[in-house]
């Protein structure tokens, strides 16, 4: 997986560039819980953007 592509995809359709990881991450979580994008790839792009050091919001302790 490719970081260029995540990125493309995320410009493509929210017409801006990602300020950070952790917006593309959100981004990609909006679409698994619209059920544009099946479990198996949010998995696989979760597990990529963490590595790099993408939190998302849920993980966040209050």
């Amino acid at each position: 997986m490719l970081i260029n592509e995540l990125i493309s995809d995320y410009e493509t359709n929210r017409k801006e560039a990602p300020k950070t990881l952790n917006d593309i991450l959100d981004y990609y979580q909006k679409k698994y819980i619209a059920g544009e994008i099946d479990i198996k790839f949010y998995r696989d792009i979760y597990n990529f953007l963490h590595q790099q050091g993408a939190t998302s919001a849920h993980e966040y302790v209050y």
